[in-house]
């Protein structure tokens, strides 16, 4: 019974893989006498969505007259004439009657995938009082829908004219390269032009079917990738008798699907388990090839996504984010850099290590911009922004996610990092894990973001090499900032971990250590102190589980930040502390030296935390 229902898919594949399926996609006109309409361009109530390129520029629509209409920026409809699509080349008349007003306004197609098509011809513009003119020459001609300006227009191919009549006139533009015609599919000259409203000519590169086009076959995007990537299908002649092998196959396909269906209802309840895998496998497979390799966008690309950098979601030291969208159903977050900041390094490494990897708890990214000096990187789109926004006080209502979630998120975050460190061909060191750096999707999964410090070695390399500190004070190991401490390991992405999950405990942003302050909180310190006196933790607690938990993070956090790196848990043995209960759990070594031995919050200052540490040399 299972084969047979393999087969009957297959056999569906098969047709679909045929064109059968794409019927829909097939050409399409506006009329009897329209420009016969294909990819990349749809006809907007005639063909869906899919047939058409995503650029809203290759969605036409038909007039009450039956003329297609392509719409350009600035509101400008040109009536097609025809298509080349060999040539991909576009021959369209001003929708208003009279191109050359609209040339006289200063056309501009930069925001367009269309341009002018190259050209010898040059053509220059006079403004001429409204007089009768004698003896032009024969290199000049009227534009008579001009004429209602109270001028007489005249347009003509040289730059030099010698009639003297001229003397009286204006010259308001030239367009050198300016593709014009009378008749179409011939762009060799202008002489005998049609002055009133003349062909322009347009031509596009992207997305390009020219191959397609040669083979005598159809193109369309690839189903199964988010970059733009053409395929062919189908024939654009169609063979004798198709009607009749249409109608078989639509009978056999029926049948097929009768059998399929009455075979489905009958074992619909052994088999539900064994198509949820079977999806849930495509899925997966389809979610890694679409992260295996990142698409890279132009700046164009990039401006159209945002629409002209219109919603931004926040800035940070390298850059500024904005929203974004692929298409209608997909939203992206994209980040521009800034041009003054850093030499290229960040973006490298960003591009270089999060592109080729994908993790549930690491952020996926989509594309990357690389258009000159301007650098962009697009991600996947997380509504609930970082999970700095969340830390705060248990009794604060309006952010505390609660005891449960923080357990998960924190277990979320130690999974990404333990992806990072054993999961990938080369270990992968963030040396920037902080709670700005973790950005929450719509159900609060966490993903590790911006990998602008990371570093790449091998698994069983010991220690790195490092010329200078890297990360953000406050979560950068201490043998990270100095040579006090043992070598830089992967053990410097689990004291920062440990940071930030005592913050997530606490409820508080550690100390900023750059202040000169000597009334400084310095928390972690301060949750030592109480659970080595075996008190409870001073948290808003309103179920029975909450204190557990507030304790298993603590003293989780507690172990990762030991100065001494061997001292400090594996991430593989954190994510095990965190998926147990908890009751096991031993209170670490002191990790700080402060000297003070009361309950109280310690008052300390910020800079005794690296006071005695010798910086990294740039010169190691």
């Amino acid at each position: 019974m299972v084969n047979c229902l393999v087969c009957c898919l297959c056999f569906i594949i098969f047709l679909a893989d045929r064109g059968l399926g794409f019927n829909d996609c097939n050409t399409s006109t506006c009329g009897s006498f329209g420009p016969p309409v294909r990819f990349p361009f749809r006809i907007r109530g005639k063909q869906p969505l899919h047939c058409g390129s995503p650029q809203s520029e290759f969605h036409l629509s038909c007039s009450e007259k039956n003329d297609t209409v392509l719409q350009l920026p600035n509101s400008w409809k040109l009536f097609i004439q025809k298509i080349d699509y060999k040539s991909q080349v576009i021959y369209a008349k001003d929708s208003g009657g009279c191109l050359f007003r609209r040339l006289i306004s200063n056309l501009s197609l930069s925001v367009s995938p269309f341009e002018l098509m190259n050209t010898r011809e040059n053509i220059t513009l006079f403004k001429c009082p409204s007089r009768k003119i004698e003896g032009w020459s024969h290199y000049v001609y009227q534009i008579p829908c001009l004429s209602d300006l109270h001028y007489d227009f005249l347009g003509s191919r040289y730059c030099f004219i010698d009639n003297p009549n001229l003397l009286y006139c204006t010259k308001i533009h030239h367009y050198p390269e300016v593709a014009l015609t009378d008749n179409v599919g011939y762009r060799e000259s202008i002489i005998g032009l049609n002055w009133s409203n003349p062909l322009l000519i347009l031509n596009w590169t992207n997305p390009t079917c020219k191959s397609c086009e040669a083979r005598g076959k159809y193109c369309r995007l690839k189903m199964s990738t988010i970059a733009s990537e053409m395929e062919c299908y189908g024939s654009l002649k169609p063979s004798k008798g198709a009607s009749i092998k249409f109608i078989e196959t639509g009978a056999v396909l029926g049948s097929v699907l009768l059998v399929a269906a009455v075979v489905l209802l009958y074992r619909r309840y052994s088999f539900n388990k064994m198509e949820k895998e079977f999806q849930s496998k495509i899925k997966s497979f389809l979610d890694d090839y679409m992260s295996h390799k990142p698409t890279r966008y132009s700046y164009a690309d990039i401006k159209r996504m945002t629409s002209q950098f219109k919603d931004e979601l926040g800035q940070g030291a390298y850059g500024t984010v904005f929203r974004g969208k692929l298409s209608d159903e997909i939203l992206v977050a994209i980040k521009v850099l800034n041009i003054s900041k850093g030499n290229g390094e960040e973006f490298v490494n960003e591009v270089g290590t999060i592109g080729k990897i994908h993790h549930v708890n690491v952020v996926r990214l989509i594309g990357f911009c690389a258009d000159g000096f301007r650098r962009a990187l697009v991600y996947e789109y997380l509504p609930n922004d970082s999970l700095q926004k969340f830390i705060s006080p248990a009794d604060d209502k309006n952010h505390f996610l609660g005891w449960k979630r923080l357990q998960d998120i924190a277990l979320g975050i130690a999974k990404g990092i333990e992806y990072l460190h054993q999961g990938c061909d080369q270990r992968i060191l963030h040396f920037d894990i902080k709670p700005h750096n973790i950005l929450l999707d719509h159900d609060f999964n966490p993903k590790i973001s911006d990998f602008g410090l990371a570093k790449l070695c091998a698994k069983d390399q010991s220690a790195v090499s490092m010329t200078t500190a890297r990360g953000t004070i406050g979560y950068i190991a201490p043998e990270v900032f100095s040579r006090n401490f043992r070598n830089v390991s992967y053990k410097a992405d689990i004291y920062s971990f440990g940071m930030l999950v005592l913050e997530m405990v606490g409820g508080r942003k550690i100390v900023d250590i750059t202040k000169d302050s000597d009334e400084q909180i310095y928390f972690p310190e301060w949750i030592y102190n109480l659970l080595e006196e075996g008190e409870d933790l001073r948290f808003h607690i309103e179920e029975e589980g909450d204190a557990k938990i507030a304790k298993k993070l603590a003293i989780i956090g507690l172990w990762c930040i030991q100065w001494n790196p061997v001292d400090r848990p594996t991430i593989r043995v954190v994510v095990h502390m965190l998926e147990g209960e908890g009751e096991n759990l031993t209170i670490p070594p002191n990790p700080f030296n402060s000297g003070i031995q009361t309950r109280k919050k310690p008052k300390i200052s910020g800079k005794r935390l690296h006071s005695e540490l010798d910086a990294i040399s740039e010169t190691e």
